[in-house]
């Protein structure tokens, strides 16, 4: 009897596949490291052939351990978001390089357009701003450059990562779900289709794009595994992740702490608007009916602890930073400010670069390392105040990702954002998020609130710091992020 749910969850350094039980219970994992390609400065790549190989044999070794996929009653696909691939209808191959979401090859393109005045009409038709960070700019660059793509004509297929898993899945189903199609800066969230202004202002071809579905239903099946499985919920890491943290009323709040860090804040079926350069997305798409949240991204929070580790050497592993961090009474006036691919919002800064600041002979390696994980809660403390500004303050934070499982930096964002943290006993909430979509698409729930169920207890982190400790700190972040501001 099918009984178990496949997730999926493509992410930027790793692939993997989940089994979860209709209660949340996760029965097994099987996880892969993807190759990063950083062609130049500022330029990150994937091949997507890779993130499909080990993807299916991630989800190959899933099928086995539950014993078959008569036993799976459905997939759910959550992945990173405006990473963007280009593919070959007929033979099902990549034309080129994936774009990862990173990749900043576009600014000068996006800082004319903002130039010319489009900022404004884009923001008013996606929720989004003009940034290399999003997916349109990626293809109409790439349609510019690489010939390849122009030469497949009607042959071509461009899609989000889960459009190409999907794609591959079914042998030809080109489908997108509309929490990712809005982070393309191609679609209309208010109305749910492609715009053909914006199909035009960055150059992406309408035929190659996907259709844009729900995020919840039978999409279609897959047969690589024996019987066929459905593929029943697909979404964007961070909607999956709100989703997960059970963010369904307005107000709810959470934050993402993986490779980079996001916050999003339900706003229930009101398209947000905002004037603090924050940016409105689709939360999800069920029956139709869209629901949408309001977004603080910030690039670098966990490729940060990985940049320490791997290219500084300043850490042998992202463990040893809690224990490293309450080793010192606090940072030594050590500020690190993680500007490794620009600064996301609320600055929208591609230009900067990172600095850390403060240092003295008095400053040792547990200063820069305690100075990395208070960044998070730095970066965070500027999204609650843009997010208060545009009247959506945060009563409570649930917080989720790798580096949530640091109970240090947990009780440091508690400290600084003098707020209640909340961090649930699992913190796999975007594979959670996609599973309980893929549950409400199979039928296993009537609704995403039933799914709720799956997500299970958590562990709250209440304030501790002085509010004069909080104006320190703020002070001394406040100095360092203006020094990367400088033109």
């Amino acid at each position: 009897m099918a009984e178990l749910i496949l997730v999926l969850d493509e992410g930027t350094t790793s692939t993997r596949a989940m089994l979860f039980s209709a209660d949340g219970e996760c029965r097994g994992m099987s996880q892969r490291e993807l190759t990063q390609s950083y062609p130049a400065p500022g330029l990150v790549e994937h091949d997507a052939s890779e993130i499909w190989e080990k993807s299916l044999a991630c989800a190959a070794e899933m099928v086995e351990r539950a014993g078959g996929a008569a036993r799976i009653a459905a997939i759910g696909i959550t992945n990173q978001r405006e990473t963007i691939v280009f593919w070959d209808r007929q033979t099902g191959q990549p034309l080129a390089p994936a774009i990862v979401w990173q990749d900043r090859r576009t600014a000068a393109l996006c800082a004319d357009l903002r130039e010319q005045g489009h900022e404004a009409a884009v923001q008013a038709k996606t929720g989004l701003l003009l940034d290399p960070y999003f997916s349109g700019s990626k293809i109409g660059w790439a349609m510019r450059n690489w010939p390849q793509l122009a030469e497949a004509g009607d042959r071509l297929a461009v899609g989000t990562i889960e459009s190409w898993l999907v794609w591959k899945l079914t042998g030809g189903l080109h489908i997108s779900d509309a929490s990712n199609a809005s982070r393309t800066a191609l679609m209309a969230i208010g109305s749910g289709g492609w715009d053909d202004g914006l199909l035009a202002l960055f150059g992406a071809p309408r035929a190659a794009l996907p259709e844009i579905t729900d995020s919840a239903g039978r999409f279609g099946e897959t047969r690589l595994f024996g019987d066929p499985i459905p593929i029943c919920g697909l979404a964007g890491d961070q909607q999956a992740a709100a989703i997960g943290q059970a963010c369904f009323a307005p107000g709810d709040t959470k934050a993402t702490y993986g490779t980079g860090a996001f916050v999003l804040t339900a706003t229930g079926t009101t398209l947000p608007t905002s004037r603090n350069r924050l940016l409105a997305t689709i939360a999800w798409q069920i029956g139709g009916q869209r629901a949408y949240a309001l977004e603080g991204s910030v690039f670098v929070a966990g490729s940060l602890i990985k940049w320490l580790r791997d290219d500084v050497g300043l850490i042998g592993a992202a463990a040893e930073t809690a224990a490293l961090a309450a080793s010192v009474p606090d940072n030594g006036g050590v500020y690190l400010v993680p500007a490794l691919s620009g600064l996301g919002a609320p600055w929208w800064r591609p230009e900067a670069r990172a600095a850390i600041t403060g240092l003295s002979f008095a400053a040792g390696r547990a200063h820069i390392v305690r100075a990395a994980l208070e960044a998070q809660a730095h970066q965070t403390h500027d999204l609650k105040t843009a997010f208060a500004a545009d009247g959506f303050d945060w009563t409570c934070l649930r917080i989720d990702g790798g580096m949530a499982a640091n109970d240090w930096m947990a009780q440091d964002m508690a400290d600084l954002l003098d707020l209640e943290v909340e961090r649930p006993d699992s913190v796999e909430t975007t594979a959670l998020g996609a599973a309980m979509l893929a549950g409400l698409g199979a039928g296993l729930f009537d609704s995403l609130g039933a799914a709720a169920a799956m997500r299970g207890g958590a562990r709250r982190f209440r304030p501790a710091a002085t509010a004069d400790q909080r104006r320190a700190r703020l002070d001394g972040w406040a100095r360092a992020v203006r020094g990367v501001l400088i033109d």
